[in-house]
């Protein structure tokens, strides 16, 4: 590979370290600012509803049980225990002459961040004559944190996912994700147990397990969990290849794997359990295991019995204690693109339909019975017609442990910061907008199919992005283009800088703006190109990387001595990518992290001091069960942070989303949400499961509703 060119051109660069000095200036009194993208998620309007099971479904019966703060999910109906009413700041709100308080522990992320709350309601019966139509109307109401990001009490760290919490007697068991594996690709899923009166908190989950999904028995002795058990996380993004485990909630002795293959378990009584998992036909169904009640306890010992049939989807069941009449179950019924709450009569084998009574166009997800069976709870949009909306947040700030970081999630994706900080460029697909970061001036400035945003260190308001198809082959027509933002004759501003059309994305610009870096597919291969800035490829262009692979999603550091990216080389087409450092010059190649074999790391962008690089990767594996939540095409990514020399790896994210596209800004950004609009109906409208829309061929088979 010939470098003379490259030479000549990274000589231009050597005055760029007193750049990067500003740039470290700038955030030395404040710290650091990251902004990533999680996939639809500005859009959730989650809060926990309520139907009765006794009665009729009706718009009017249906009630909204949380407060329509954020996102609020995966609820659990408590039994009244003395842990929790001790919870309470003054005994006497549990009123004697009130027949029916609700108690509620479910998941929120208020700050951006997981906690669990518990709620107590009086006054909001959906059987009474009032009939009311929101928990919010009820005349009283008592909201209580049980975790928090930091349990001070304790002394433990809990700023992370806390999927599908239950309760034990005293005891909050939970699922959390605070703790690394200490394994690339290695799911940090874990269940927890936190004692309520004094913080005490106990792992329950063997060291190098992932378990999900925790369920208790009616008794509380025993947690049925879907656990990989020593087999690890394979990559899937759809059903996981999970096992179901039986434990001691005590202290997580007496492990039993009970179910080959099996996810989302639930107790009816201390011997009986519902799982789902995708049958042999293709239908997602639910099953029972019957436990044996004396002799050992293994796969061999439990009796496994189909439950629902095929023609119909049927996911994350739940059950009441000692309920064997009906369970609630998520389905996705061929012809429909909403998932919804059904009742499945055990005797007759038949479904009863709730949700799509009240709301056929919303999804409902994660139902959960109360223990006497007759109200079923979910969490669905909340929506215009159920009363708050919340505003549309441009920046979400996610709370962090550190004071020196904000970290925040932005409503698009492939943000992009001006030098001084003042503008963020970023694509909404179709269409690339700038806006200020207080979220005022926003304006379309490109309204084609684009991705990747970069902004020009020395050209005031030019803005580089890939025009074209996301995720397409060499030979897909996508080409950089330049965008003058500030362009009175919006017509004129844009430039095309490539003409091949041969896949050219990707663009990052020198930090003194003459040469651009970008992945191209016109050898035939995605490799690493620089160009010049001004003319684009016309006037001069040098290969980078030249190989059999994929090198892609570029960027330069601000002192101009490195260039990161992402490469499947050491797995050519394997979807595996790790990221990698070089010298503009073409030396000094070098593997920067990988996220274990067949891992997936992607989207280096350097920090403004050009020691650290932040990234999104599997490195963390999986947080949840996929088909508890909307559609994600990457349910697995999270933010990170690493040092050059590849130490000081930091974990930014603990949720089950998609986390994405990040970027470093110039300077710090106070930690606080910035409001773009409020919303309008459509932000109801994400995805569902995309695999759930498959649905398997049927030989005659008739399903009674």
């Amino acid at each position: 590979m010939n470098f003379t060119p490259l030479i000549l051109f990274a000589s231009l660069l050597l005055p760029l370290y007193a750049s990067a000095e500003e740039h470290q200036n700038s955030n030395a009194n404040g710290g650091d600012t990251i902004v990533f993208t999680t996939l639809g998620r500005s859009r959730y309007e989650f809060d926990v509803f309520a139907l009765s099971t006794t009665r009729p479904p009706s718009i009017s019966g249906e009630i909204r049980i949380t407060d329509g703060e954020s996102v609020n999910f995966n609820g659990y109906f408590p039994s009244p225990s003395p842990a929790l009413i001790s919870l309470l700041p003054d005994a006497t709100l549990i009123q004697p002459g009130d027949s029916s308080p609700l108690h509620l522990i479910y998941v929120t992320e208020r700050n951006g961040t997981s906690s669990i709350y518990y709620d107590l309601l009086h006054g909001g019966d959906p059987d009474s004559k009032s009939k009311r139509r929101s928990m919010l109307e009820a005349p009283s109401r008592v909201q209580i944190p049980l975790l928090t990001n930091a349990d001070h009490r304790s002394g433990n760290t809990v700023n992370s996912f806390k999927d599908k919490p239950s309760l034990s007697g005293e005891f909050l068991v939970y699922v959390s994700t605070h703790e690394n594996s200490g394994e690339p690709r290695t799911s940090w899923t874990a269940v927890y147990s936190t004692e309520l009166r004094t913080g005490l908190t106990r792992r329950l989950t063997p060291s190098g397990i992932a378990d999900f999904s925790p369920a208790l028995s009616p008794s509380g002795n025993w947690t049925a969990v879907a656990s990989y058990g020593e087999r690890g996380w394979t990559g899937e993004v759809e059903e996981l290849s999970t096992d179901i485990y039986v434990f001691s909630t005590r202290n997580g002795t007496r492990r039993v794997k009970v179910v080959e293959h099996g996810g989302w378990p639930c107790w009816v009584d201390e011997s009986t359990l519902y799982f789902h998992r995708r049958s042999d036909d293709g239908w997602v169904s639910v099953f029972r295991a019957i436990l044996p009640q004396s002799g050992s306890l293994s796969t061999e010992s439990v009796n496994i019995q189909r439950v629902t049939p095929p023609g119909v989807h049927a996911f994350t069941p739940a059950t009441s204690p000692n309920n064997h009449n009906f369970i609630a179950v998520a389905t996705r019924r061929p012809g429909s693109d909403y998932r919804h709450v059904e009742l499945f009569d055990l005797r007759r084998s038949e479904f009863t339909e709730l949700t799509r009574l009240v709301a056929p166009g919303s999804h409902h997800l994660n139902p959960f019975l109360s223990p006497d069976r007759s109200r079923v709870g979910y969490h669905s949009c909340r929506g215009q017609a159920n009363g708050r909306r919340s505003p549309l947040l441009f920046l979400e700030n996610i709370q962090t442990t550190t004071s020196d970081l904000s970290l925040f999630r932005i409503d698009g994706s492939f943000p992009s910061f001006s030098p001084a900080g003042d503008r963020i460029a970023y694509v909404r697909m179709p269409g690339v907008y700038v806006v200020k970061p207080d979220g005022s001036g926003r304006r379309e400035v490109y309204d084609g199919m684009a991705f990747s945003t970069a902004w020009d260190p020395v050209r005031p308001g030019r803005v580089y992005t890939s025009s074209g198809p996301t995720f397409a082959t060499e030979r897909t027509e996508v080409d950089i283009i330049s965008i003058d933002v500030d362009a009175v004759d919006k017509s004129s501003s844009v430039r095309r800088l490539t003409t091949n059309g041969k896949n050219n994305a990707f663009p990052w610009p020198s930090p003194d703006g003459k040469l651009i870096v970008f992945r191209s597919g016109r050898s035939g291969h995605k490799n690493l190109y620089l160009m010049d800035a001004e003319k684009g490829e016309t006037g001069g262009l040098w290969k980078l990387t030249e190989g059999a692979w994929t090198d892609t999603m570029c960027s330069w550091s601000p002192d101009g001595e490195w260039i990161a990216f992402a490469s499947d080389r050491e797995s050519p087409g394997s979807g595996s990518y790790e990221l990698f450092l070089i010298h503009p010059n073409g030396t000094g190649l070098r593997k920067l992290i990988q996220s274990g074999t067949g891992g997936r790391t992607n989207h280096p962008i350097f920090s403004p001091d050009s020691k650290s690089i932040v990234f999104t990767s599997d490195y963390a594996g999986i947080s949840a069960e996929p088909i508890s939540n909307p559609h994600h095409y990457q349910p697995y990514g999270d933010i990170f942070t690493v040092k050059l020399d590849g130490s000081n790896l930091r974990r930014l994210t603990h949720n089950s989303y998609e986390d994405g596209t990040p970027a470093w800004a110039p300077r710090f950004i106070n930690p606080s949400d910035v409001v773009l609009r409020k919303k309008n109906d459509s932000s109801c409208a994400f995805e569902d499961c995309h695999w759930l829309n498959k649905n398997p061929p049927l030989k005659g088979q008739k399903i009674s509703c």
